[in-house]
């Protein structure tokens, strides 16, 4: 099991669908989290009771408007990955555990928050996506996000070099997909 993170706009979700494309199991904590608040799972009536604002008449958390408070809210963002990431932790050890009973010999689990949780050390070697600040940002800005959101995002998370302090192998994602592709493929060989 290998960790893939990297910070918002760095490329870890395409970096993650190039290793799913070459048969590699990839976990998602995005849809995870997506999963455990959804109506029903298990951390919607503690988000909910935290921020009733933030649930729509069906039911669903709107995860826009929830980013937008916890990004501008340290202790807020520290309260929901409180609330969030035990249950993304037993989904996914699920998760793994289904792909070991299977006999999958490598999976990639990617998340955003490996380092600054301390769960990168629970993974067989780490795997760090990095793009420049300024790609960082305008990917960022093409998911719908406003330049001052996007900043305050890059800014919010862990710097790029406390992440490559404890990276195994690093993808440089400031260039064009090729050249990402043919660095995916170095590290699976090496991982194979």
């Amino acid at each position: 099991m290998v960790g893939l993170t990297g910070g918002i706009g760095s490329g870890k979700s395409a970096v993650a669908q190039m290793f799913a494309a070459r048969g590699v199991p990839v976990i998602d904590a995005d849809a995870l989290a997506r999963e455990v608040v959804a109506p029903g799972g298990p951390a919607h009536a503690d988000v909910a009771a935290a921020w009733p604002e933030v649930i729509g008449a069906d039911g669903t958390v709107d995860r826009k408007r929830l980013g937008k408070i916890v990004f501008d809210d340290p202790a807020a963002r520290k309260r929901l990955e409180g609330l969030l990431h035990p249950r993304i932790q037993e989904t996914a050890e699920a998760r793994l555990a289904a792909l070991a009973e299977k006999g999958t010999v490598l999976a990639i689990y990617e998340a955003a928050l490996l380092v600054e949780s301390g769960r990168w050390r629970d993974f067989d070697g780490l795997i760090v996506v990095v793009a420049s600040p300024e790609i960082q940002v305008d990917r960022a800005m093409a998911r719908g996000l406003s330049r001052e959101e996007a900043e305050a995002r890059v800014r919010a998370q862990l710097s790029t070099e406390e992440k490559l302090r404890v990276a195994t192998e690093v993808i440089d994602n400031d260039g064009a997909l090729p050249a990402t592709e043919a660095q995916v493929e170095v590290i699976l060989s090496k991982l194979r």
